[in-house]
């Protein structure tokens, strides 16, 4: 029997098996390299030491009986003192429910409404109707409440536009903008018109990154336009939903103060009661500051403990979440 006899495998694909190790740059050549993207941060990073980092820092004067008119180290700790008033106070309850109410309307109504928005403007074929489209939806993100509020007063406040047709049809006046028990589909009414195009852009630019060769493989296969949809564009953008979800849980316990502030006297305070509106009435007014800033800590404290639970659940279904997991 003839000997089998074995070659060994040239250089080249010895060389080509072994892993490549790179070499890790020190700091100063990292610095040194990369240097212009660091400047170019700079201001971004000084609006936030500024801003946020700074102001945060203030907290603290919520274990305290801070007065502005006292020297800082001269204000006595109280330790919890303020947030046991907070949690006593009978009008806190009530603004906290009130805030969970419309931010979960604005989660489970607003939140889809940007998703279908997005996926109606990418399936327009036409450019210019899509640009005429995109336009008319985005504008009244850049609207003040102010402006807001008044166009919704003009439209279906008592003496407002189709408050009118009704009279002229002979029907009752409409009562929309003063009726306590409707104001929650009427806020969810303002956000939807002046918040869903901004939903819709960011999800429109997830829906760019998509390969359009998908949706070609999955047409030549047959699959229809719901399929295609369901396969193809929402997994392609769950990331950012998820994303975006887990930072509207975040703030969960912010819902703003203009839209309630400026309704305020319309539909009663009892409804119009949120969290922003309750530190202004109740610890800016009547200065005082170490109790306004408690219920601030406290929004801020759940916020981040929801956001970290939140992203926990993504990682565990697979998801990146708002960072990566370890």
């Amino acid at each position: 029997m003839a000997a089998i006899q074995t070659s060994s495998p040239p250089a080249a694909s010895r060389a080509a098996a072994r892993p490549i190790v790179k070499r890790k740059r020190t700091v100063g050549q990292r610095l040194r390299h990369d240097w212009p993207l660091l400047l170019m941060t700079v201001p971004a990073l000084a609006q936030l030491a500024l801003f946020f980092y700074w102001p945060s820092s203030w907290n603290i004067i919520a274990f305290m009986d801070y007065s502005p008119y006292r020297s800082f180290w001269e204000n006595p700790f109280v330790g919890f003192a303020w947030f046991e008033r907070l949690f006593a106070d009978p009008y806190f309850v009530p603004a906290l429910l009130n805030t969970l109410k419309y931010s979960f309307a604005n989660l489970l109504f607003l939140f889809p409404l940007s998703i279908a928005l997005a996926l109606l403007m990418h399936s327009v074929v036409s450019t210019k109707l899509r640009s005429v489209f995109q336009s008319i939806v985005y504008l009244p993100y850049f609207f003040s409440w102010v402006l807001v509020v008044t166009i919704f007063v003009q439209v279906l406040g008592a003496d407002g536009m189709v408050s009118n047709w009704l009279i002229g049809f002979g029907g009752d006046r409409l009562d929309i903008m003063s009726d306590p028990s409707t104001f929650t589909f009427l806020a969810w009414l303002q956000w939807a018109w002046k918040d869903a195009g901004w939903g819709m852009i960011i999800f429109l630019a997830a829906l760019a990154s998509i390969n359009p060769s998908l949706y070609e493989a999955a047409a030549v296969d047959g699959a229809s336009r719901w399929r295609r949809m369901w396969h193809i564009t929402l997994p392609g953008i769950r990331p950012v939903i998820v994303l975006l979800l887990i930072l509207h849980i975040g703030n969960i316990l912010s819902v703003g103060f203009e839209q309630y502030q400026l309704q305020r006297e319309a539909v009663g305070y009892q409804t119009t009661e949120v969290l922003d509106t309750f530190v202004y009435y109740r610890a800016i007014q009547t200065a005082q500051y170490s109790f306004g800033t408690a219920a601030g800590l406290f929004k801020g404290v759940i916020g981040l403990v929801l956001i970290l639970v939140a992203n926990k659940v993504a990682h565990r279904l697979g998801e990146q979440g708002i960072y990566q997991k370890s």
